[in-house]
């Protein structure tokens, strides 16, 4: 738990220092002197877009070729599994083991 605590104490060290830095950029840009303007961008012309053939216009698509078809080939056939023991369901009982018997005081 104490590693934690530091952890946390050295990130919200690390994150004030961060913004510390953050503020003294700000006011250094604040106090630059006024950017001369940018250029102007001329304006350029627009593309001329081909035009698309309707759907109608278009050829038809060639047919698909027939698949050739696989010959039947013989099935395996596999032994039968072997029979597994099966695992006994039921929790054999544990004989009571009584304690020895108290020495007897005279």
């Amino acid at each position: 738990m104490a590693s934690f605590n530091y952890m946390f104490l050295s990130f919200v060290l690390a994150l004030s220092f961060a913004s510390f830095d953050v503020g003294f950029g700000a006011r250094h840009l604040l106090q630059l002197p006024q950017l001369p303007p940018l250029p102007l961008i001329p304006n350029l012309p627009m593309p001329t877009i081909p035009t698309l053939p309707r759907p109608g216009a278009m050829p038809p698509l060639p047919a698909m070729p027939n698949m050739p078809t696989l010959p039947n080939v013989p099935r395996a056939t596999l032994p039968p599994l072997p029979s597994f023991p099966t695992i006994p369901t039921t929790i054999p009982s544990i004989p009571f083991l009584s304690p020895p018997p108290a020495p007897s005081t005279p």
